[in-house]
């Protein structure tokens, strides 16, 4: 079913005028939502005791918004009281209007994909994705992270894709000034995502291109998908431009399967990969190929989650934010979802169960399927340097009573490869119990031998495995330092391997066989956030993240 949606340009402080325009044609037209593209706010550098008194009338509900607003990030500072009140409600300014972000995701409650980049672009910002959620910058593997949202409805940006108006005959009666800012990266993201619609903001003019059309993939029986390419001038700009567009989208319509007239082709080139990779599809086909069970119906097998519908993506909308605990430049941290321990396993030494998930953010089943060899080598360092913190963190929290054991399943027809972490106490690792309970139990399942052995990122192993860590702090003399044991059990076809291996080895060993499953082990939303932010406190000493 088609829903109708606003879209407004830069509105730089008038809001109080710009929501009554709006509510004047809500009444009209029952929008499902609107956004504002462009700066809400005015400059916090040139604001006046008015805007100052419009921004304290908005943050205390004075202010009547009668339909669902969003806003972006444009490319100026938010005030801070605006800064405030969104960390104080984790994004809301107040009742129906809500802040995008620099960077994210948004499903409405329509079933409209809504994907966000805020800011301008910062070279400066090289490495990693920026954590700052209010400065209007942002950085190239911002825009590349985005990427991983697969598709979209509506795109937003702040700055225009590079080369948007090749091949237009429209006008742009701001000649010159695209230019200044036209980002190769906001390109690449469009023609990635290939959104029905994709909105910016220009200084003076209003600028709506010809619908340009994405020629079908490969992969898909899809047929030609249309982006119509929309800059907003500012509301009460001088010329009279054009500052609000309202249209009407189904999320559920089909591509066209011929090109409509007054299409033109994709002006966008894309550059962010090196060269076309392998389809998650066909590689999965790959991996799997030949390894149907015996005795069972020859189906096709589902493709697996795209990183929008990954669990582990920070592209998925519904991912579980609210369990993550740190990001770094490669990776990032959560706590898990049913987790085995509990709060008091470790008490006192931890106040949280303390059982962690180390997470790329490549979309790869394993660490040595992610092709460029730089990001690969980047990624399993920076993971090896967030379990060298957890291993710090256990070391002073635990009085050296605390071991920690770590563990992978590395396999090519997996989905997003991630480390596990779980305390265990010291005195089972030092009397051998943690290595003897993971052999006997393969021995127990007929899986091949462990073997002693560092894989490092597996890109030279060449075949799947499952991992295992075994660490144990240094505590007296004839321990004077840390030890790492690293064992490898190889894994193929002609045996069935069980996902859950690690953590039900763990589960007997640690008497906790009960939460053996990690479905059974259901939190509330209210507990989850108490674990999370008791191991964020824990962990915050050691968190690099965090540091300048």
């Amino acid at each position: 079913m088609a829903s109708k949606i606003v879209v407004v340009g830069d509105v730089n402080g008038q809001f109080p005028e710009v929501f009554k325009k709006i509510a004047g044609l809500h009444a009209k037209n029952a929008f499902a939502f609107a956004i504002v593209v462009g700066d809400l706010f005015t400059d916090p550098q040139i604001a006046k005791p008015e805007d100052e008194e419009n921004e304290s009338n908005l943050v205390n509900g004075k202010i009547e918004i009668p339909l669902p607003i969003y806003f972006a990030l444009g490319q100026r500072s938010l005030p801070v009281k605006i800064v405030q009140k969104l960390e104080e409600t984790g994004g809301e300014i107040c009742s129906n209007l809500s802040f995008l972000g620099k960077r994210s995701t948004l499903k409405t409650s329509e079933g409209i994909r809504v994907v966000a980049l805020g800011g301008a672009l910062d070279p400066r910002i090289t490495v990693g994705v920026s954590k700052d959620k209010y400065p209007p910058f942002y950085g190239e593997d911002d825009a590349r992270a985005l990427r991983g949202a697969n598709s979209a409805d509506i795109l937003i940006t702040s700055q225009w894709p590079a080369s948007i108006r090749t091949g237009s005959k429209v006008d742009f009666a701001a000649e010159g000034e695209e230019g200044l800012f036209q980002k190769q990266c906001v390109a690449d993201l469009c023609a990635a995502l290939k959104p029905r619609y994709h909105f910016s903001v220009s200084p003076n003019a209003f600028y709506e291109r010809e619908p340009f059309f994405h020629p079908p993939s490969d992969e898909t029986s899809e047929g030609y998908r249309i982006t119509r390419f929309i800059s907003l001038a500012p509301y009460g700009n001088p010329k009279k431009a054009k500052w609000i567009y309202a249209f009407s989208i189904d999320p559920t319509a089909a591509p066209p399967v011929t090109i409509p007239g007054g299409t033109t082709a994709s002006p966008l080139a894309f550059v962010g990969k090196k060269r076309p990779q392998q389809s998650q599809e066909s590689s999965y086909r790959f991996s799997t190929e030949g390894r149907q069970p015996r005795g069972r119906n020859k189906r096709q097998r589902a493709p697996p989650p795209t990183p929008g519908e990954c669990f582990f993506c920070l592209s998925n909308p519904t991912v579980a934010t609210h369990l993550i605990t740190s990001i770094g430049n490669e990776s990032y941290m959560t706590t898990a979802k049913g987790p085995l321990s509990t709060a008091s396993t470790f008490a006192p030494s931890l106040k949280s169960p303390c059982h962690i998930l180390i997470i790329p953010f490549h979309h790869a089943p394993t660490l040595a399927s992610i092709d460029d060899a730089e990001s690969r080598k980047n990624t399993f360092v920076e993971m090896c340097r967030y379990r060298s913190s957890l291993h710090a963190m256990l070391k002073t929290l635990g009085k050296s009573e605390l071991g920690a054991v770590s563990w992978e399943v590395s396999r090519a027809g997996g989905i997003h490869t991630h480390w596990q972490f779980l305390p265990v106490p010291v005195d089972l690792i030092k009397r051998g119990l943690v290595e003897a309970a993971f052999k006997v139990e393969a021995q127990n399942e007929k899986y091949p031998a462990f073997e002693k052995k560092d894989v490092g990122d597996g890109y030279e192993e060449g075949n799947d495995f499952f991992r295992l860590q075994i660490w144990t702090p240094a505590g007296s003399e004839e321990d004077s330092e840390d030890k790492k044991t690293n064992l490898i059990l190889p894994l193929d076809s002609s045996f069935r391997f069980d996902l859950q291996f690690g953590r039900r080895v763990l589960a007997k060993l640690l008497g906790l066989d009960n939460r053996a499953h990690w479905q059974d082990c259901g939190q509330t939303h209210e507990d989850e956030v108490g674990d999370a932010e008791a191991f964020k406190a824990a962990f915050k000493p050691y968190d690099f993240s965090l540091e300048e």
